[in-house]
């Protein structure tokens, strides 16, 4: 598998330029160690945008989408650092999604991103899946290394910040990501599903992300 695991936890969010030294500093130092050392969590990746809103995105992948609603996550959210809390709280467009992963195709990650965000029909979610699986063939692009889909849970996706309780439409979308070798190799991967004419319609948004970096649960320190 090219994503360790079953689940997936994506966040992705604005912060102002007056913070976001700060922002980084934190992620790096604190933030992306500090879930993966959660039970259950396996790695996670840190992306900034080449082409597209927000700035920042996070992956964290989890052994099994339960990982994600388990008491050792439930405690982590409950009990955040206060360097955790004061930029959370600087969040801005923030976007949550927790969910499954339910098609990956290719071997290895990729070095940029492309982010494909999808709105599926009421009654159509078994359809649309077969349609997506048919256009995540990686090997038959250039500078395409996997192919993903990812389903989110509209109960858990729920983003951190004050308005977490405002009504979401979106909390159910899907995301497509395509690890590729180069921001270049993206856009003609990502067409397949933005221009296609049965897809389209569903298309939210569409991005190309750049890898700041990754850790594994192998790369934390032993105690």
């Amino acid at each position: 598998m090219p994503i360790a695991g079953q689940g997936m936890l994506l966040t992705s969010m604005d912060i102002d330029s007056l913070h976001e030294a700060e922002f980084n500093r934190w992620y790096d130092r604190e933030h992306l160690e500090e879930r993966v050392a959660i039970d259950g969590f396996l790695e996670a990746r840190r992306y900034v945008a080449h082409d597209g809103k927000p700035k920042y995105l996070s992956l964290y992948s989890t052994a099994t989408f339960a990982v994600l609603e388990s008491p050792a996550y439930r405690k982590a959210l409950a009990n955040q650092t206060d360097w955790s809390k004061a930029n959370i709280a600087r969040f801005q467009n923030m976007i949550r999604g927790v969910a499954r992963i339910t098609i990956s195709r290719g071997v290895g990650r990729g070095a940029a991103l492309g982010i494909i965000r999808l709105r599926p029909p009421a009654d159509g979610a078994d359809k649309l899946r077969v349609a997506l699986r048919e256009q995540f063939d990686p090997a038959a692009r250039d500078g395409i290394i996997s192919m993903h889909l990812l389903e989110n849970d509209p109960v858990l996706s729920k983003p951190l910040t004050p308005d977490a309780g405002k009504a979401d439409p979106g909390a159910g979308d899907w995301f497509v990501l395509i690890d590729a070798t180069d921001v270049s190799a993206v856009p003609a991967a990502a067409a397949s599903i933005t221009g296609n004419p049965a897809l389209k319609p569903l298309v939210i948004t569409s991005g190309v992300y750049r890898l700041l970096w990754d850790i594994a649960k192998s790369d934390l320190p032993r105690g």
